[in-house]
């Protein structure tokens, strides 16, 4: 049975790709890869999996990796003081700690280590989510969640693997946490600064970094008109 893509709404998605564990559908419309809902896990055992990562913000290597995103950010960014949040910040903190040592004060947000609902109800200059989008199991929710944080003239940076060809996806490792769902590409990105009316850049093949225009107003649903004196 088909299932509703978890990020455009298309009501058609297609099988793509079969593990032991889990199916895999994709999306024709907006080229989202992602697993069938039965197999997602529960509350409990995702944070567990979780627990086991070893984010140390004092790690050279992970500080490397995370500049990946880092850098390219910078270079956009307006000098300190910007204000910034970190969504998905995870049980080791580092990229909020990378930014404020540049001068940005920062907030995190995490549903399981940093669960601060209030900090959801302010803008930001900049919002970062790294390696988070692939865990998100309703990215429609989320992906708006993230475009409505950030002000007009403002950036979100995003850090996740782009999906390889349907003839390497077989072979891909990224897909085998069991904590990752969901899976993009440029095709994808691409989609949502269309839809959301951002323009997007490709960092790498890993870093997407969507710029938020000044004046920005979200846009109408189609076939929607503009209410006159408005």
């Amino acid at each position: 049975m088909t299932q509703a893509c978890p990020l455009c709404a298309h009501p058609t998605t297609q099988p793509f790709h079969a593990d032991p564990d889990r199916d895999y559908l994709h999306c024709p419309r907006c080229d989202l890869i992602f697993v069938e809902r039965e197999a997602l896990l529960g509350p409990a055992a995702e944070k567990a999996r979780y627990d086991r990562h070893e984010n140390d913000p004092t790690d050279p290597a992970y500080r490397h990796f995370l500049n990946q995103l880092v850098q390219p950010l910078l270079a956009r960014l307006g000098p300190p003081p910007l204000k910034g949040l970190d969504f998905g910040s995870g049980p080791g903190p580092t990229l909020s700690i990378m930014l404020a040592e540049q001068g940005y004060p920062m907030r995190i947000y995490d549903p399981f280590y940093a669960p601060n609902p209030q900090v959801l109800d302010e803008t930001y200059d900049f919002v970062t989510c790294t390696e988070t989008l692939e865990h998100f199991y309703t990215p429609h929710i989320e992906w708006h969640e993230l475009v409505n944080l950030v002000k007009p003239g403002g950036w979100l940076g995003i850090m996740t693997r782009i999906h390889p060809s349907p003839e390497d996806f077989p072979a891909w490792s990224y897909k085998n946490d069991d904590t990752h769902v969901s899976f993009y590409s440029q095709k994808t990105f691409t989609f949502l600064a269309d839809q959301d009316d951002l323009h997007v850049d490709f960092i790498g093949d890993n870093v997407i970094l969507f710029y938020k225009p000044v004046g920005w107003q979200p846009p109408r649903p189609t076939g929607q008109t503009t209410t006159p004196n408005r």
